[in-house]
């Protein structure tokens, strides 16, 4: 058997990873948190600005194949170069459309953006495996989401406040080109960082169920035969439809939320992106606590559904409150929301690894990903529609009731711990 032993240079991997997932997932929020600004410099309408957060959602549905592909046949290395290098791209190309008739310019460069996240998003469970013991693995894969998080939570932040609503072009182009020139230099910088630093694995397997997986002759291995094996797994099934209806109803909340404080609050743009934030940073203090809990009691299944439970009763009470007058209620009940709904996202991927262990983590991850991006397309559409005839008290209902029904369908899936069960058979032999 394999030596076990943990590398010091797995902190460095994880951290790199986490910050250029942080500026991807900036970059998909940047336009949705200030729509109405955006609507007013490019003279398009509400529904072309949520094009372009949906475009991340339908670019990824049919690249995921093939990257996942790509991913079990060159590794880590390779997904993150392309990943690191595709997002910088896409932040300089946004740099060509600072007139108001190159609205084409910037969803070019948003469509750059959304590829190089078909090399983000399905990475997070499989670094924690190749790289961490069975002791932390939930828990860096928490640390691993969590850049993501902090991206969309900078995505509600830095943009209301560098680029204020204001009437002349000039002025306004002036400080979206400050915007652009930020976050090029920083996606810049991160892939020079991933050339030099991201390694392909550790020098020893990080576990004993790492083992067993890297012993496994490769020509054993058939990705179809494993996407097909996923696909016949009920328990996983059931967690792949009720993991892209929670998301789903994120990314569409996500998406929509400058609309809605806006048409409760006008005027309150940088409350709005304050409100986006509260939501993130309290959904990351819920997601590093469920990892910790995870990796300290492997109570899958009862955590998961407690915390699918918490996410329905917080969009309720946010559904409720939010046309009651008062923003400081709204802080308070978007926090509670994304505590749950957004610590909700790390705990789907670890439950599908243990799922369907030994299959990749990177085709497991993507496929819960595939299944978030189709309900968060249809989500935001449908939504949007809502919100526009009914208003947004409607929409948001829309969104519960999908709620309810993963939650049923949570409390369904049968927990059969298989990486655990890999963990506990090799350390007793």
């Amino acid at each position: 058997a394999a030596e076990v032993r943990l590398s010091r240079h797995r902190w460095v991997v994880v951290l790199l990873f986490s910050s250029y997932s942080l500026c991807n997932a900036f970059q998909w929020i940047q336009y949705g948190s200030i729509s109405n600004v955006f609507m007013h410099f490019y003279g398009v309408s509400a529904f072309a600005i949520d094009w372009l957060s949906m475009i991340y959602m339908l670019t990824y549905i049919p690249l995921l194949f093939p990257v996942a592909w790509l991913l079990d046949k060159r590794g880590l290395r390779l997904i993150a170069l392309v990943g690191s290098a595709l997002n910088a791209l896409g932040a300089w190309v946004k740099l060509g459309s600072l007139k108001p008739h190159l609205f084409s310019i910037t969803i070019l460069g948003q469509v750059i953006c959304s590829l190089a996240q078909v090399f983000i998003l399905g990475m997070p469970s499989h670094i924690a495996s190749v790289w961490f013991g069975s002791h932390e693995v939930s828990t860096a894969c928490s640390i691993a989401v969590f850049g993501n998080q902090l991206g969309v939570a900078v995505g509600f932040l830095v943009p209301p406040v560098l680029v204020p609503n204001v009437e002349d072009e000039e002025k306004l182009a002036y400080h979206i080109s400050i915007m652009f020139f930020m976050t090029a230099g920083v996606t810049t910088a991160l892939f020079i960082l991933v050339v030099i630093v991201f390694k392909e694995k550790p020098p020893h397997p990080p576990s004993r169920a790492q083992a067993l997986i890297q012993s496994r002759p490769t020509e054993e291995y058939s990705y179809l035969q494993s996407i097909l094996r996923l696909l016949r797994n009920a328990s996983f099934l059931l967690l792949m439809v009720s993991y892209g209806l929670n998301a789903g109803c994120f990314y569409s909340l996500s998406t929509l939320l400058n609309r809605m404080v806006i048409h409760h609050y006008p005027g309150e743009e940088v409350n709005a992106g304050r409100i986006g934030l509260t939501i993130i940073l309290s959904g990351m203090v819920g997601a590093l606590i469920s990892g910790i809990w995870l990796d300290r009691t492997k109570t899958y299944k009862q955590t998961t559904l407690v915390i699918y439970i918490m996410s329905l009763v917080g969009m309720i009470i946010y559904t409720f409150t939010l046309s009651l007058g008062h923003l400081w209620v709204v802080f308070v009940t978007a926090g509670l929301l994304g505590f749950f709904m957004t610590g909700y996202l790390p705990l789907g991927f670890e439950f599908a690894v243990e799922l369907t262990y030994p299959e990749s983590e990177g085709t497991s991850s993507g496929l819960l990903n595939v299944s978030a991006q189709i309900f968060g397309i249809v989500f935001t559409i449908g939504q949007g529609q809502i919100m526009d005839r009914f208003g947004t008290k409607a929409g948001n209902l829309f969104l519960c009731s999908f709620l309810f029904l993963g939650t049923v369908m949570t409390a369904f899936i049968k927990a059969d711990l298989r990486r655990q069960q890999a963990n506990l058979d090799n350390e007793q032999t």
